[in-house]
């Protein structure tokens, strides 16, 4: 199944060490199919997708999937615009039942 667009995002790890805390961020992709966009644990059918939205906060941002399941969130470090377009035009489009 052919890509229509992907966002990198980054999934952040905390762990204590002794009376460290250590931060580990984890390099992932989101990717839109024609029927589905998914993550690297979640997929989500394009029928089930109402909205996707971005915030900016500090360095990056918070891109929001909107879902009938519910809104998950995922960090972002560059803008994700091409990619939010991309999901609203094709949302938009896809016949909903």
């Amino acid at each position: 199944m052919k890509v229509i667009a992907k966002q990198p995002y980054v999934k952040v790890e905390r762990q204590i060490k002794s009376v460290e805390l250590i931060r580990i961020e984890h390099r992932r992709t989101i990717y839109l199919y024609d029927n589905r966009i998914v993550t690297e644990h979640r997929e989500f059918p394009i029928k089930d997708v109402l909205d996707i939205s971005y915030r900016f906060i500090g360095d990056g941002g918070l891109l929001y999937l909107h879902t009938s399941r519910g809104v998950y969130s995922y960090n972002v470090k560059s803008s994700p615009e091409d990619f939010v377009q991309a999901c609203k035009k094709h949302i938009a489009s896809y016949p909903h039942s």
